[in-house]
């Protein structure tokens, strides 16, 4: 089998072609240990503080502990970063680190060799690999042939950690990207809902039952429960996805001249604020710990840029009640001042007072799905190059947000593409053994415990890799209430 071969066909899978190649490395690799009787551990998933994978004892003819890294391409600068990495993450007396990579770049590689005084640095290129190759050619054969399913068993196969002491290391590296002030945070509708906002089925409910009431459903006393009812029974017979719905309501409430749309800005805003629930603060625990991330420090802000996938303005409430300088920005010709943090609404903004803001009715509004076609149809729209943007030149925070937009998962992969690990981070709630296994006291899944826990560190650990192909790192929580505690960690007095 050539290599050259498997790299140009793997070349035409986009970003996740790497992580296809470094599984099959990883198998050979396992391969060529296996047949010397040698150790091989491999990683998977968050554990980003770790090696790719590791031989105690050593690996090949390169004596133990042997610490691997397989990447798209070297240069000495990014061998310089690494090295930095292990003697500062795993504090090594000795041992071996040997870089894995078919495109070796610059002259000074060499000199690299001699940059830790701890480590002895290997460098093995496209020859090294092609000799494993024909070595063992059957496995490299059965390997090329089944790229998806050997990725799926690298993930799910590769050494278990506890995801809480992982998550330490993850939180560490968030720190250390937000000290460097290349940093921005992205904001989904989680953090809305922790001021009591209404969360995206709650808001097109009630707009649904409004169109409904104003079109006279029921006679002039209609009774918004029994709307309500048929709503609901509606969604459940005949639901439509949710941005279809949005499309829906938004023709049921104005007609398509632009005159009426005022009439649906109108509506939507109302509800918007309308429906929160006052039991919670406007400055919610989540709303203030993001606040404190985007106060100017000592040695000026770590926050880049703010964007929010969010209409509402309640971050710019928070950090307006702080004193500090920022600029709401909806539209194109928006440019914030070097003193001031951009809050860019990508989606479209919706402020409780529109007074406050001018040219607020030329805001794009991402509701339904002319909203959405507009800005995916569009590779230059300003919101688009604002997040391909942030997601190129600064390691970005996920907080509040599912990762389900197309959209924003199309952006993710082509940022991705430039690099070898990924630099983002993203708060994602874990599903526990209790919540899984059993609903309203009683069991909800008819299998073993043991089988259901393992199906859920694999169900994990499957979304870690998916989102490793996007250039996204998990940082797992259980309770909502964990996310402003380690947000106040990474933000804590520098």
């Amino acid at each position: 089998m050539d290599l050259a071969v498997l790299e140009e066909r793997l070349s035409s899978f986009g970003s996740g072609g790497h992580y296809l190649f470094e599984s099959f490395i990883i198998k050979l690799l396992q391969a060529e240990a296996n047949s010397r009787g040698q150790t091989f551990i491999h990683h998977s998933g968050n554990n980003i503080s770790a090696s790719d994978a590791v031989a105690p004892d050593g690996f090949a003819d390169i004596p133990g502990p042997v610490y691997i890294e397989i990447v798209k391409s070297l240069s000495s600068t990014k061998v310089l970063r690494e090295v930095i990495r292990y003697d500062k993450n795993i504090h090594l007396k000795s041992g071996s680190l040997l870089f894995i990579s078919t495109n070796l770049i610059g002259n000074e590689i060499e000199a690299a060799k001699r940059l830790s005084p701890t480590l002895r640095v290997i460098f093995w290129g496209s020859k090294e690999i092609q000799e494993l190759v024909n070595k063992h050619q059957d496995v490299s054969s059965e390997l090329a042939n089944n790229l998806f399913s050997n990725r799926l068993r690298v993930a799910i196969e590769g050494k278990e950690d506890d995801w809480k002491e992982q998550r330490k290391s993850v939180t560490s590296a968030v720190r250390e990207s937000y000290i460097s002030g290349r940093f921005s945070l992205l904001l989904g509708a989680g953090v809305s809902s922790s001021a009591g906002l209404p969360d995206w089925d709650t808001l097109l409910n009630s707009l649904f039952v409004s169109m409904l009431t104003e079109d006279g459903v029921g006679g002039k006393n209609a009774d918004q429960d029994q709307i309500a009812s048929i709503v609901k029974r509606l969604r459940h017979i005949d639901g439509p996805s949710a941005i279809t719905l949005a499309r829906y309501i938004r023709k049921g409430i104005t007609a398509d001249s632009q005159s009426e749309q005022g009439k649906f800005i109108e509506a939507v805003t109302q509800q918007l604020y309308g429906l929160r629930n006052k039991k919670f603060s406007l400055s919610s625990p989540l709303i203030k710990s993001i606040a404190n991330l985007c106060a100017p420090t000592r040695t000026g802000a770590k926050v880049r840029a703010v964007l929010t996938y969010n209409f509402d303005d309640l971050i710019e409430k928070e950090i307006e009640s702080r004193g500090f300088s920022y600029k709401s920005i909806f539209e194109e010709v928006d440019i914030a001042s070097t003193e001031e943090l951009p809050i860019y609404h990508v989606h479209g903004f919706l402020p409780e007072n529109r007074g406050k803001y001018q040219n607020i009715n030329k805001t794009t509004l991402v509701f339904s799905e002319e909203g959405y076609h507009h800005i995916y149809r569009e590779a230059y729209h300003w919101s688009n190059l604002i997040q391909l943007n942030s997601l190129k030149e600064t390691t970005c925070l996920m907080v509040g947000l599912s990762l389900t937009d197309p959209n924003l998962r199309r952006l993710l992969e082509i940022s991705a593409k430039s690099t070898d690990r990924p630099k983002h981070f993203a708060f994602m709630k874990r599903i526990t053994y209790d919540n899984f296994s059993t609903e309203d006291g009683k069991p909800a899944v008819r299998a073993p415990n043991l089988v259901i826990k393992k199906f859920l560190d694999r169900h994990h650990k499957l979304n870690e890799e998916v989102l490793r192909e996007l250039g996204v790192n998990i940082i797992w929580y259980e309770k909502y209430d964990e996310i402003p505690l380690i947000l106040q960690e990474i933000s804590k007095t520098i």
